[in-house]
């Protein structure tokens, strides 16, 4: 498969298997962010992956999920992620394109999670403050995201709608994600 074939196929996962993720995988994933582009090469960002029973369950207590869809969105107990990879910023590096940064890690982690037969959600809505206590995580560092993780016990699709954003669950549960089609969003050569 193609990462273009990959970027159209890959939609956000919210049911995984119950079934843990090597550890070398979950390496690949966070190698696959630590070489994702820097501006300015700064390198801010550190992960903590967590695959822990117990603090799999902890950290997924800090977490909002699907808001479109709740409470249907949110992983029920046979649904939940194998696998986290919290996302921290260094706040001594003081760049103010961190934001970018941590976009372009978290494609990697999820685009490379697809491309191994998995899904992941990523969550910015969460209690970061919380997480940070969890985890020990240094005061020089910001949580600023999770990567939930598994193998997809879902199939979500797209649709062209450039009317509405809203996702939506069908009456079978299917999960529809509406994307705004290629002809509105280009404006070619001037706006």
């Amino acid at each position: 498969m193609s990462t273009y074939e990959t970027i159209l196929q890959r939609r956000t996962i919210r049911k995984f298997k119950q079934a843990a993720i090597p550890d070398q995988i979950l390496e690949k994933f966070v190698n696959a962010a630590r070489v994702s582009p820097s501006a300015g090469n700064l390198q801010p960002l550190e992960y903590v992956v967590v695959r822990n029973v117990e603090l799999l369950e902890a950290v997924f207590k800090h977490l909002k999920w699907a808001a479109y869809t709740a409470p249907e969105g949110t992983p029920k107990e046979n649904e939940k992620p194998a696998a986290y990879i919290i996302i921290l910023a260094n706040n001594s590096i003081g760049s103010t394109n961190v934001p970018y940064d941590l976009g372009a890690a978290a494609m990697s982690i999820l685009l490379t999670a697809w491309e191994d037969g998995m899904g992941g959600c990523w969550i910015r809505a969460c209690d970061k403050k919380g997480l940070k206590k969890l985890l020990g995580v240094s005061e020089a560092f910001d949580v600023d995201s999770v990567i939930a993780l598994g193998y997809r016990d879902e199939a979500p699709v797209m649709e062209e709608n450039d009317t509405d954003v809203k996702y939506y669950k069908d009456k079978k549960g299917v999960l529809h994600v509406p994307k705004k089609s290629t002809r509105t969003v280009t404006h070619w050569d001037q706006f």
